[in-house]
């Protein structure tokens, strides 16, 4: 039976001893409240005395908590400065992470070469959100010349790994054939694994899949089961196509109302054929002059 309490005291009584790795796993009962009130002060305390003992997974932790400003004011420079010691050492979290703020510009000024540096280190030890990343900036060339085998190849490692951005990227490469021979049955297949997840991109073109019978039988009640499904998470795209669904009949039963309902939604977010298939609706409705 887990005893986080009697695990503190025990974590204490090594810190007592210049433990690092129990100076880090404090930091962490304190920051997630285990055996101890939740404290973030405390715990960035705690990493730090780790980080400057060299501990990587301290020295990232140390990094997070100056990005979130929990127990530290906020500092992009010295989170840069944290996992870049933790990256140093070849721990591949941090390495991904100093991959993202030089793809975004955060501590450091952007720099899509350092980016895909980072983004490699940690992508070859096996990280998935890495892997992933690296196939971004193959597929816009960024940092790298752009190239989409090896943008499809980074996706396949990630999309092996279970990353649901990964399986729709290669469901969208072999839906369109960029750098794998076009293929629509493993298109919906991957489509199928980061639906299954919860991607509501991938949510979207599974629905699309259904429409156009693209590696499935033609099917618009599971077209619509999926546009459903993305459209509930506030997915433009998706919406617009159930809007489009309810306003034919395809896997549903006509009504406009509902057509309008989902084209709005989707004309919120600026969806331009969401906005035309609205307007000529509710002028079809009479609601606008014609």
């Amino acid at each position: 039976m887990q005893d986080y309490a009697l695990a503190v005291v025990w974590y204490q009584k090594a810190t007592e001893l210049g433990y690092a790795k129990a100076q880090l796993n404090l930091g962490v009962c304190y920051e997630r409240g285990l055996g101890v009130p939740q404290d973030h002060a405390q715990a960035a305390e705690w990493y730090r005395k780790a980080a400057e003992q060299g501990h990587a997974g301290a020295q990232f932790n140390l990094g997070v908590c100056y990005k979130r400003g929990r127990g530290v004011a906020q500092d992009y420079v010295q989170m840069i400065e944290w996992y870049r010691k933790a990256a140093e050492q070849g721990n591949a979290v941090a390495q991904n992470s100093l991959g993202f703020c030089y793809e975004r510009g955060l501590g450091v000024a952007q720099d899509y070469a350092q980016a895909a540096e980072w983004y490699r280190k940690a992508a070859g030890q096996g990280n998935a959100d890495a892997q992933n990343n690296l196939g971004v900036c193959y597929k816009n060339g960024w940092g790298v010349e752009q190239d989409y085998s090896q943008a499809a190849e980074w996706d396949h490692k990630a999309a092996e790994q279970g990353h649901a951005v990964a399986q729709n990227s290669l469901g969208f490469c072999y839906e369109r054939g960029l750098g794998v021979a076009q293929d629509y049955a493993q298109a919906a297949e991957w489509y199928r694994k980061a639906a299954g997840q919860g991607n509501a991109d991938a949510q979207n073109s599974l629905g699309f899949c259904y429409v156009k019978g693209q590696g499935f039988d033609q099917d618009y009640h599971k077209a619509v089961h999926w546009y459903q499904k993305a459209a509930k998470q506030g997915h433009a795209g998706a919406q617009y196509n159930l809007g489009f669904c309810y306003e034919n009949g395809w896997g549903i039963p006509h009504d406009d109302g509902q057509a309008v309902v989902w084209y709005r939604k989707a004309a919120a977010q600026e969806h331009s054929q969401a906005i035309c298939n609205l307007l000529s609706l509710l002028k079809r409705c009479g609601v606008l002059a014609a």
